[in-house]
């Protein structure tokens, strides 16, 4: 008889989210292996086996991080009116965000950069926003540039989740900032009209 495997899935998914959590709250430069895995109540050997790396442990959070928010947005019907869904889409990106702290700032507090105006893959948590800004321009209902729209809509997004996740806003006032701040970041980017 073996002796019992003691790395398994149940590690795994300890150290991911002891990880999620470290990483979250403190700088990343400050964890080593043997913080990481003394705080997930394994040995430094489970990191090693399980990941390979403690930069392989940061992707794999990082990965999940992308995962959960681009299935919050992915799951947001399209409709055929393209503002309604930019709403729909940064609902779901706040929820996620306030539901998911640690998450959220693993995935845009520094752990690993992040570039709104790079290569959209299938994976990218953005890409049904960026879908849904394209079909406002051929609609007519937007005028800009996709990034640019894009980056004004997550600025606003992301000043709002951080506030509310520090406990600086209450619900009900970021509720009425949602309210108000998303149609004004998009304003800009109607077409105007001359008459």
């Amino acid at each position: 008889m073996g002796r019992p495997r003691t790395n398994d899935d149940t590690v795994k998914e300890r150290l991911v989210a002891t990880a999620t959590e470290l990483f979250a709250t403190r700088p990343r430069e400050s964890l080593t292996v043997r913080a990481l895995a003394s705080a997930a109540g394994t040995a430094t050997a489970a990191v090693y086996t399980l990941f390979g790396s403690k930069d392989a442990l940061i992707a794999e959070v990082r990965a999940r991080a992308v995962a959960g928010l681009f299935g919050e947005l992915s799951a947001v019907p399209a409709t055929d009116d393209p503002l309604a869904d930019i709403h729909a889409l940064s609902a779901a990106y706040r929820r996620w965000a306030v539901g998911n702290p640690h998450l959220y700032t693993v995935l845009f507090g520094g752990v690993q950069t992040f570039d709104p105006s790079g290569p959209v893959g299938a994976g990218d948590p953005i890409r049904p926003l960026l879908e849904a800004i394209d079909r406002g321009i051929a609609d007519g209902v937007l005028d800009g540039d996709t990034t640019a729209i894009a980056l004004s809509v997550w600025v606003t997004l992301h000043g709002l989740a951080t506030l509310e996740m520090a406990g600086a806003l209450a619900p009900a006032v970021a509720d009425a900032t949602f309210a108000s701040a998303l149609p004004a970041a998009l304003r800009g980017w109607r077409p105007s009209v001359s008459g």
